[in-house]
């Protein structure tokens, strides 16, 4: 299934009826835009013992990520109107996912609580992760995936392909990270622009969002219930006793079947 929130897009493969056998180099080549589907995730469904589902995601370069709050999202929608259910849940990386019907054609995905010491982010040593030793002195955060927050006055100013490239990177961060751009436009409104660890320049991501508000609110920058305005639309990030819940859109936009040729031409 090709599917996509708010932009950010997705390749989703249902490996319940049998092994898939998908390899980096797979998710590459489908993520390619001119050869293959394009993505900025590749989503693995699978059986899970004691969850609903279970979820692997990989990356445009091939990488893993621990987690993905909007293909999460996706895949909830797609399963819960399938099924005819208003809930489920889904095992990650990052741990067992709960997922809601939020009614008006919109999904909520409890992400969990948030990781804010230094070694759930994960960061490279000990220190407070409210403001990192990096100039602009940004939030680190660990969504079930590395983040790190820079508020900025005016996140369209700035220059975000060399930004994001140059910190994903950083020294402080041995997973390396997404990078996300924040601008404080009310107390329960920020403007995010979004650098993902492995994919780029994404229209929206649910995990930065998170991460973002996150954020902002342990700054006192914000009240703990936000809307997060992407490129590509609007988040409902409601950081909770329970957890970082997140709600938005998805869509469902083809479903498709890999040739043999292509399968062959990548080795799988």
């Amino acid at each position: 299934m090709k599917m996509h929130g708010l932009g950010n897009d997705f390749v989703v493969l249902d490996a319940r009826r049998g092994a898939l056998g998908v390899t980096p180099a797979l998710a590459r080549a489908l993520a390619d835009r001119h050869r293959g589907v394009g993505f900025d995730q590749l989503v693995v469904i699978a059986d899970d013992d004691a969850a609903d589902l279970r979820l692997t995601f990989y990356n445009s370069d091939g990488s893993t990520s621990g987690a993905c709050g909007n293909a999460t999202r996706c895949v909830a929608r797609h399963e819960m109107d399938r099924t005819g259910t208003g809930q489920l849940r889904m095992r990650t990386e990052g741990g067992v996912l709960e997922a809601r019907d939020a009614g008006e054609g919109l999904t909520s995905v409890n992400m969990g609580p948030p990781r804010l010491d230094w070694a759930g982010v994960p960061l490279a040593e000990a220190m407070d992760t409210l403001e990192l030793p990096i100039e602009g002195a940004p939030t680190a955060t660990g969504m079930g995936n590395p983040h790190c927050s820079f508020f900025v006055e005016d996140a369209e100013l700035v220059p975000l392909e060399r930004f994001g490239a140059r910190y994903e990177h950083h020294p402080l961060f041995p997973e390396r990270t997404n990078v996300e751009v924040v601008q404080v436009l009310a107390a329960d409104r920020l403007r995010l622009r979004i650098w993902e660890r492995g994919a780029g320049v994404t229209l929206a991501s649910g995990s930065c969002a998170c991460a973002a508000a996150v954020a902002a609110a342990r700054r006192g920058l914000t009240v703990e219930r936000v809307e997060v305005v992407t490129d590509g639309g609007s988040l409902w990030i409601d950081w909770r006793g329970d957890g970082v819940w997140m709600t938005g859109p998805t869509a469902h936009v083809f479903d498709g079947v890999l040739t043999d040729a292509f399968l062959a031409e990548v080795g799988a």
